[in-house]
């Protein structure tokens, strides 16, 4: 009897590792391991020791209409980046990627699944009222992401007044100290930020002139076999239903896939 539950006990941890109706890769399957920073609520972020986020369900989601099984790891976003450019340790990314041209010159993505912009998140009583109202203040931004790209563009690329910190949880907190005027960073964190926070007077601005839409995807090694096999399960995810349950837990409203499925 102990036998037979270590073995029960056993299958229910690589059912968990892998993801809700992935093939175990005992079966004979591979099992595709990827990489995320989890340090961006509500996109994929830790609650206590388990992770989660809307990246997280998408995922699982994906990977179960593919059928193939998987594992998601925490570790971090530079890491990450490099990692799944080589291509060996981790065969995919999901962490908010934006699809840009100067990426897809060192990574393959699959087709884009989350709609996003950029946000400038100020206290109250700020002057900011747009983007260009930050070239002469001191700003926080997540290297290497977006925000990092067009506030360089604005602000200029050697600007000791641009804070390019790990990740957006110490932008935050540089706003926070008053050790910036300002954050800027995807749309979804801005907003959990300012919900969950309302205590601290915080005011997230909108600038659609300057900051154009952004779309999200897998990140791949350049040449994956793996993008054959993840496209046509996201899109099918999409149109059945499933990405706008995951949509609405996360963000209270309905996506718009129509606009979604129309990029390529």
């Amino acid at each position: 009897m102990k036998k037979i539950s270590f073995l029960v006990l056993t299958a229910a941890l690589v059912i968990g590792l892998t993801g809700c109706g992935a093939k175990d890769s005992s079966a004979g399957g591979t099992k595709y391991k990827f990489a995320t920073d989890a340090a961006y609520a509500p996109m994929e972020y830790m609650d206590k020791d388990k992770m989660t986020g809307f990246d997280v369900d998408f995922l699982a989601e994906v990977m179960k209409e593919a059928g193939l099984s998987y594992e998601l790891t925490n570790t971090g976003w530079d890491t990450m980046l490099t990692s799944v450019k080589q291509g060996k340790e981790y065969q995919g990314g999901i962490s908010s990627v934006s699809i840009t041209d100067e990426r897809k010159q060192s990574y393959d993505y699959s087709i884009p699944y989350f709609e996003s912009t950029n946000m400038i998140l100020v206290k109250e009583g700020s002057p900011i009222k747009s983007a260009t109202d930050l070239k002469d203040k001191k700003v926080a931004v997540q290297i290497s992401t977006t925000a990092d790209t067009l506030m360089s563009k604005i602000m200029g690329d050697k600007n000791p007044s641009l804070k390019r910190l790990d990740n957006n949880t110490l932008a935050l907190m540089e706003l926070e100290n008053n050790g910036v005027d300002a954050v800027v960073a995807d749309i979804a964190i801005v907003r959990e930020y300012v919900k969950n926070n309302p205590n601290k007077k915080l005011v997230a601005i909108p600038d659609p002139k300057n900051f154009e839409s952004e779309y999200y995807g897998i990140l791949l090694p350049k040449g994956s076999e793996l993008k054959a096999k993840l496209d046509p399960a996201i899109k099918k995810v999409i149109e059945n239903g499933a990405y706008a349950k995951v949509y609405k837990k996360w963000f209270g409203q309905e996506p718009d896939t129509k606009k979604l499925l129309e990029q390529k």
